[in-house]
């Protein structure tokens, strides 16, 4: 039976039926793959900004390297691709880290935010300016 409020077990079915824990063993690997799989979100988030931010007609942060490759239509074309596949790839994580929420289980919720806190700790808080604004749809961010 699915649990509508939250518990606290051991044992919980995460996303798919054949991914149960029956030890605590099993328990802590999946809260580690939750929080691992969290803050890997807000790498691929960050990076997706960075790409989004170089294919820019005008772009805000000066690197004289990467400038002059930006130039052409065909590079400008290639990350706005790239931005894509990101994109796609991490809302299908988000999305994911969502379901996994969804089981009500109290530690994958932990695990969860916690990776998320530890993801944006490491990876999205490097210097933002506040009046950078990036479009996000989806809800984990």
């Amino acid at each position: 039976m699915m649990h509508m409020t939250f518990y606290w077990s051991y044992k919980v079915t995460l996303l798919i039926d054949s991914w149960k824990t029956n030890s605590w063993t099993s328990y802590v690997l999946t809260l580690l793959a939750c929080l691992l799989a969290s803050s890997f979100y807000q790498y691929l988030e960050n990076r997706r900004i960075r790409i989004k931010l170089f294919s820019s007609p005008t772009p805000q942060i000066q690197i004289p390297l990467l400038q002059s490759n930006i130039a052409g239509d065909k590079a400008k074309l290639g990350l706005k691709f790239a931005g894509a596949i990101l994109f796609g790839v991490n809302s299908a994580i988000g999305y994911l880290l969502m379901l996994a929420i969804m089981s009500f289980n109290g530690g994958v919720f932990i695990a969860v935010v916690l990776g998320l806190t530890i993801g944006y700790f490491f990876f999205r808080s490097e210097g933002e300016d506040v009046s950078l604004v990036v479009d996000n749809s989806c809800a984990c961010s």
